[in-house]
């Protein structure tokens, strides 16, 4: 039988790193790229992006705020149906997406 272990860590409050790590991180960052092994990483080609899915375990956190949106808009948005909110924040993240791809 497995058992499951949930670990939490504190970002702003992490435990120093050891010599041994200090040590590890100095020497990857000093070696040149060519130096690296690639062999065991497959090519993340157009084949691979093709097969490629979204984290299904990936679930942001939802922050709560109060927003100011054209009457129209809204109205066009609640006339879809149920589910409004969750379909201004797909918009809002495709365009965020967008955006990012473009930098």
């Amino acid at each position: 039988m497995s058992k499951n272990f949930r670990f939490e860590i504190d970002l702003n409050n992490l435990p120093p790193l050891t010599e041994e790590q200090k040590s590890g991180l100095k020497a990857l960052s000093e070696m040149p790229d060519s130096k690296i092994d690639f062999s065991d990483i497959p090519p993340l080609d157009d084949a691979f992006w093709k097969n490629a899915v979204r984290n299904p375990f990936y679930k942001p956190t939802k922050t709560s705020t109060t927003v100011r949106v054209d009457s129209d808009v809204l109205a066009w948005l609640k006339s879809q149906g149920n589910g409004y909110q969750t379909r201004l924040n797909a918009i809002l993240r495709e365009a965020m997406l967008r955006s990012q791809i473009g930098h």
